[in-house]
C-alpha cells in the first residue's frame, strides 16, 4: 500500500494505491512499451531479417511486402500482437475504447488482405491499402487528442510528454500524405525505389514512440499513472 501525491484544482491530497493496483498499472504500462518496440523495431526486424536470413534485397518497396517471403510469420506476429493490445486497450472514456477496438480491427485486416506481391493492385491490395491508411489515422488521432488529455494543472512532463504524442501524430499524417503522392504521381516511374518503405518506417517510428511515452519510457512523472 502506497500514498500518491494527487493534486486537484490546486488542492494537494494523497490517494492510498493498494499492491494490486499498482501492479495493475506497472503490467498496463508494460503492454503500452511492448507495442511501442514492436513499432519501433519491426521495419529494421524485416529489412535484415529479410536479406541475411532469406537473402531478400536489402530494402524491398514497402513494407507490406515482407508478407510474401520468409519473413512473414514476423509480419503477422507482429501486426497481431499490436492488435490484441488495442483490443484490450482501456482509455479516459468509451472514445478511447472505440478508437482501440477499431485500430485493434483493422491491424487484423492488414493481415487478411495483404498486398500484392507485384503487377497491378488487386482487390486484395485496394483494400490493404484503405485499412492500413485508416488504422495510422486512428492512431495518430489517439496521440494527438487522447493522448494529449490533462488535468487542470499539469506536470511538466506531462506537458513534455503531450509535445511528443503532437509530434508523433502529426509526422503518421504527414508520411502517410507523401505516400499517397508517391504512389499517385511518382510511383509508375519509380517501381524499385525504396521511398514508400521509408516513409512507412517513420510512420512506425512515430507510433512506437508515442506508445512508448505513453507507457512511460519518455518524461515520465514520479507516480506514473495508468492513463499518462
Amino acid at each position: 500500500m502506497k500514498a500518491v501525491p494527487l493534486t486537484i484544482r490546486g488542492i494537494n491530497y494523497f490517494m492510498v494505491v493498494t499492491s494490486d493496483h499498482q501492479d495493475q498499472t506497472y503490467s498496463y504500462l508494460a503492454l503500452r512499451k511492448a507495442v511501442g518496440w514492436i513499432g519501433l523495431l519491426l521495419p529494421f526486424v524485416l529489412m535484415l531479417g529479410g536479406h541475411f536470413i532469406f537473402k531478400e534485397k536489402l530494402i524491398l518497396k514497402n513494407i507490406s511486402l515482407y508478407y510474401h517471403t520468409g519473413m512473414r510469420d514476423v509480419f503477422v506476429g507482429a501486426l497481431c500482437a499490436i492488435a490484441l493490445f488495442l483490443f484490450f486497450y482501456r482509455g479516459y472514456d468509451k472514445w478511447d475504447n472505440r478508437a482501440g477496438n477499431t485500430a485493434g480491427l483493422l491491424a487484423i485486416l492488414i493481415v487478411f488482405f495483404p498486398t500484392v506481391e507485384s503487377g497491378p493492385y488487386d482487390l486484395s491490395a485496394w483494400i490493404h491499402l484503405l485499412v492500413s491508411g485508416s488504422f495510422f489515422l486512428i492512431l495518430s488521432w489517439m496521440s494527438v487528442f487522447r493522448f494529449t488529455r490533462q488535468a487542470n494543472h499539469p506536470t511538466r512532463q506531462k506537458v513534455k510528454r503531450n509535445n511528443i504524442y503532437v509530434l508523433c501524430g502529426i509526422t503518421m499524417v504527414v508520411s502517410m500524405a507523401a505516400v499517397l503522392i508517391f504512389l499517385i504521381f511518382f510511383d509508375k516511374n519509380r517501381p524499385d525505389s525504396g521511398f514508400v518503405f521509408w516513409l512507412e518506417t517513420l510512420i512506425l517510428l512515430a507510433f512506437g514512440t508515442s506508445w512508448l511515452t505513453k507507457g512511460g519510457t519518455l518524461y515520465p512523472d514520479k507516480a506514473t499513472q495508468a492513463h499518462s
